[in-house]
């Protein structure tokens, strides 16, 4: 979906402002953007997403250099790499949402595996699929963009794209076609890690219910 710049920023603000009141992201943790056919858009540095202003989020170039707007968040190297792989694979990729939600960083605490959650709902493997988890790295080093595009491009060639991440300690990375789309894959993920913590000893899903969904519904697993 091709969204119009004033478009793009009426909806930002929306799943910002929603993103927020139900508890997903606080303070001024989090961040989204939308790559636009010109640029992108993204929320300001230190900006809370319950109060964003549709006329001061920063808009950049393709190259990443600010035009208009208030500072633009320092990860938006993370987003671009992530639009640059994704759309590889998924070409209407136009949505980056980041937060730190809850109960995804409370698990990536205790997480030693190459990913955040086994396959233990039908949902989350048909909405949200797997979800590496990325070394740790201090917000806005540029490393872990390097890491998380080049995770994009290895689930990709081995046929299961993915449309999240794990920053430990810090939180999720997920995109879609729209921020609405990008916002239904971050609650899943959320509600799914949620479930986890409650019921840690769930086994995951058995190779024949995943193929089922695989030949059902297209998941990604």
């Amino acid at each position: 979906m091709n969204f119009t710049e004033s478009q793009a920023r009426e909806e930002i603000c929306r799943v910002g402002r929603s993103l927020f009141e139900r508890g997903y992201v606080h303070a001024t943790a989090g961040n989204i953007s939308v790559r636009l056919d010109d640029g992108f858009l993204i929320t300001p540095t230190d900006a809370c997403l319950g109060f964003l202003d549709p006329a001061r989020l920063a808009k950049l170039d393709l190259q990443g250099q600010q035009i208009s707007g208030d500072k633009g968040s320092k990860t938006i190297a993370l987003h671009r790499q992530i639009y640059a792989a994704a759309c590889e694979h998924d070409t209407h990729t136009r949505c980056v949402i980041h937060t730190h939600s809850t109960h995804c960083v409370a698990l990536s605490l205790h997480a030693h595996g190459p990913e955040l959650l086994p396959a233990i709902t039908p949902y989350f493997v048909m909405k949200v699929g797997h979800v590496p988890l990325v070394r740790y790295h201090r917000p806005g080093n540029t490393d872990a963009a390097q890491e998380v595009a080049a995770l994009i491009r290895q689930y990709a060639a081995r046929g299961t794209p993915i449309r999240a991440v794990m920053l430990p300690r810090l939180g999720p990375n997920v995109w879609h076609d729209t921020p609405g789309a990008a916002m239904a894959t971050l609650e899943e993920l959320e509600e799914t890690a949620r479930l986890m913590q409650l019921q840690a000893s769930t086994p995951p899903l058995q190779a024949s219910d995943l193929d089922d969904l695989r030949q059902t519904f297209g998941a990604r697993w």
